[in-house]
């Protein structure tokens, strides 16, 4: 293993920040998430003034898909509505923008009735067609500004349409023109990466270490979309994009490359490269 002098500490903590990456998202599995025991209140957890870091990513990841575990949660404690959490690499999602992107309108105005901030991610999902257009014609480009995990303002103006049976007709006449307001601009649905084929993907599937700790290393394995992801050892994590020959851009930040290194046609191991720092993860299994 190789690594630049200050990287060991970091590498650590982004190896743990990707382990927690398992929701049911688009680039993540639902199958990691179970609930978090409750601290008890007279114990100060590390970190203490700050709400615990299991508090804030199980309000995060329950918004993806369980309304009555974000209740629970955040009507004990209303100030998780506004939670984020960084699922790797600087992906940062707040429980709003969970709820928002797969389309689930009925957790998203609960999280507002409890003090979530709105944004143009949330307006889009509920289908603000003029609030949106104003938005984009006060700041031409912005339609181009990827969400949470790198998902398109498009495709959060389809996610809309999710729950189309328990919206009114209104609702979805505002959905359907503001998606075809969005595909009219012709820049709405982010970028656009390689193909790559589904014979080639086993190839990089398994695990590699970059320390001798159980928990410093990653898995590459196959999402829930067939998608290669990245995440912690024994985990899922976030998507690969693919961008040129073994080169991959990982989910929602464009500043993290992941790239695969061969010997006689086997991959031998991975190498993250973030600005300022480098580690390579040799391949085990």
């Amino acid at each position: 293993m190789k690594t630049n002098s200050n990287i060991s500490r970091r590498a650590a903590l982004k190896g743990t920040l990707l382990g927690v990456a398992g929701v049911s998202v688009p680039f993540m599995s639902e199958a990691a998430f179970t609930s978090v025991d409750k601290v008890a209140l007279n114990s100060p957890h590390y970190g203490y003034p700050a709400i615990t870091r299991e508090l804030v990513s199980e309000v995060v990841g329950k918004s993806h898909s369980d309304l009555d575990r974000v209740k629970e949660l955040v009507d004990a404690r209303p100030e998780l509505a506004r939670a984020a959490w960084d699922w790797g690499f600087g992906d940062v999602e707040c429980a709003l923008g969970a709820a928002s992107h797969v389309g689930r309108r009925d957790i998203v105005q609960y999280l507002l009735s409890k003090g979530a901030r709105p944004n143009l991610f949330s307006y889009t999902m509920l289908g603000a067609h003029e609030a949106v257009k104003q938005m984009i014609e006060f700041a031409p480009g912005i339609q181009r500004t990827m969400g949470p995990h790198g998902i398109s303002l498009l495709q959060h103006a389809k996610a809309g349409l999710r729950m189309e049976k328990e919206m009114t007709a209104s609702q979805v006449v505002n959905c359907k023109d503001l998606i075809s307001y969005l595909e009219s601009l012709g820049d709405a649905d982010g970028e656009q990466y390689e193909d790559i084929n589904e014979d080639e993907k086993p190839k990089y599937l398994g695990d590699y270490k970059y320390g001798t700790a159980d928990e410093q290393g990653f898995s590459v394995r196959l999402n829930m979309r067939k998608l290669l992801s990245l995440g912690k050892i024994g985990s899922f994590g976030g998507a690969l994009y693919k961008i040129g020959d073994n080169k991959f851009f990982y989910n929602g930040a464009p500043s993290t490359q992941i790239s695969f290194q061969f010997e006689e046609e086997k991959v031998v191991s991975l190498t993250v490269k973030e600005p300022g720092s480098e580690v390579v993860a040799t391949k085990i299994s």
